[in-house]
């Protein structure tokens, strides 16, 4: 492993960690050259799944882009940047080990859909109303009645 700082090709490891998900090994290291120590990550190599566009294309599953969509519907509401991401590597975890090479678009975005729903009914909505493109206020509204009947019956059960 090539050192960060000065490129000398010898380093040593200091400590080694799973990570906070288990799915990854955390390397301290530290240059046998100029001293510096640096942290890097090994992860398993999976086999690239890949994306079908509603046109018909196909692009290599972006975790990226799933945690931006998430990020977006989430701006300027009481969740952690630690949750978000979690919940970006849940919706991986689950694709990853459903479909073995191509997951259809439709239902990566059904299931950032069921992550928002159960961590924030406004995140939910923001991204839905993107995702869904709802086509105008009653369609919009007809899903924020579905949200509340929801929300209504699970109060019923606590109640009962």
């Amino acid at each position: 492993m090539k050192c960060l700082f000065c490129e000398h090709s010898e380093t040593k490891v200091v400590d080694s960690r799973l990570s906070s998900e288990g799915s990854a090994i955390r390397r301290r290291r530290e240059c046998l050259q100029c001293a510096k120590r640096f942290t890097t990550y090994e992860f398993v190599e999976k086999v690239p799944l890949m994306v079908v566009k509603k046109d018909g294309r196909r692009q290599p599953f972006d975790r990226g882009k799933i945690l931006a969509g998430i990020v977006k519907a989430c701006e300027k509401r009481p969740i952690s940047v630690e949750k978000m991401d979690a919940v970006t590597a849940e919706i991986e975890t689950v694709l990853h080990k459903k479909h073995d090479r191509e997951v259809d678009s439709n239902e990566v975005g059904e299931a950032i859909m069921e992550k928002l729903a159960g961590l924030d009914d406004v995140a939910y909505v923001r991204f839905a109303s993107v995702y869904r493109q709802f086509r105008d206020v009653n369609h919009f509204m007809k899903e924020l009645q579905q949200i509340l009947e929801k929300e209504k019956q699970v109060h019923k059960k606590k109640g009962a």
